[in-house]
């Protein structure tokens, strides 16, 4: 049995960092770099989750092309297991312009429409601990009967449901679209902007709530640099994120998301979960590219060890 399966997204991100709007010729501008990255919530989350030790597969779509053989070989070689990518049609590649701070903005197109069937094929997920729908909102899970489907799988096989979130691109649904399928979710994980749009609310407990009263058993709001809030019914835990040079915020939540399904797979307590996932995050930032920095379990131990006396 697999610890991990991942469902959702796979891309290349065409990272444009430090743009200058304004052009040197007619039709040239400059920018401090340019970089080829592989991404998609479902990879980087994969990719993340297998070097913290984790027994991890994909499920996701990529095309007979050469961005998708460079989406397979990254994840090859990350030690994920890629026996159930599917293989048609045309691989999405996004265009991100990162800024001085690390936040970014990012342009899709039609190939990200692409809407995979993964409740066609429950056998390919049900053989693992634990699900990562990565993410709801965007294509695949941007259909309530796929999401609700997926996740009926996943509850009849016993297994550990983890749904990131995005804002919509093409295809816009509410949470009362999701109100059947909410409560089979045992982790939600948006960050403010995307929790603040789906719930209308400016406070993060609040936000919390919301999700709360559509029956998911958990929530954490990924709050940046600020850190996060966890709620559920019982407790609410806040814990304050790390201070670190941000490059590149690309894929820093996906990798928050695979460090908290790490530990919580391995026993650890929700505060100690949440430690951990922050300083998956915040190493993440620390360079350009979601797969980039964060290499094992045993730097970001070594790193919060460091953290502690600093």
């Amino acid at each position: 049995m697999m610890d991990l399966i991942c469902i959702g997204m796979a891309l290349v991100d065409s990272i444009i960092r430090g743009f200058d709007p304004q052009p040197v010729s007619a039709s040239g501008y400059r920018a401090v770099s340019g970089s080829l990255n592989v991404g998609g919530e479902a990879v980087n989350e994969a990719m993340a989750a297998a070097k913290l030790g984790l027994k991890t597969g994909i499920l996701c779509s990529l095309g007979q092309d050469a961005a998708g053989d460079m989406v397979i070989g990254a994840l090859d070689r990350c030690g994920v297991d890629t026996a159930r990518v599917l293989r048609s049609g045309m691989t999405p590649v996004t265009t991100m312009f990162v800024r001085e701070d690390g936040t970014r903005k990012s342009i899709t197109n039609e190939a990200h429409r692409f809407n995979f069937h993964p409740e066609k094929t429950s056998e390919l997920f049900t053989d693992a601990r634990a699900l990562i729908l990565g993410s709801l909102f965007r294509a695949p899970f941007d259909d309530p009967a796929i999401i609700h489907s997926v996740l009926k799988a996943a509850e009849t096989a016993g297994q550990l449901v983890f749904a990131d979130t995005k804002l919509p691109n093409f295809r816009f649904l509410s949470l009362s679209d999701l109100k059947e399928s909410l409560p089979l979710v045992h982790f939600i994980t948006p960050n403010e902007d995307e929790a603040k749009y789906f719930t209308g609310e400016d406070d993060p407990e609040k936000m919390a709530d919301v999700f709360l009263d559509y029956g998911v058993r958990n929530v954490i709001i990924k709050l940046g640099a600020n850190g996060c809030l966890l709620k559920s019914t019982k407790e609410t835990l806040r814990l304050p994120g790390y201070p670190v040079n941000a490059v590149d915020a690309t894929g820093a939540g996906d990798n928050f998301l695979a460090g908290f399904v790490s530990e919580i797979l391995r026993g650890s307590p929700l505060h100690d979960a949440l430690r951990f996932a922050n300083a998956c995050g915040a190493i993440c930032a620390t360079a350009i590219g979601a797969g980039t920095a964060l290499r094992s379990r045993s730097q970001v131990l070594d790193w919060l060890e460091k953290e502690s006396f600093s």
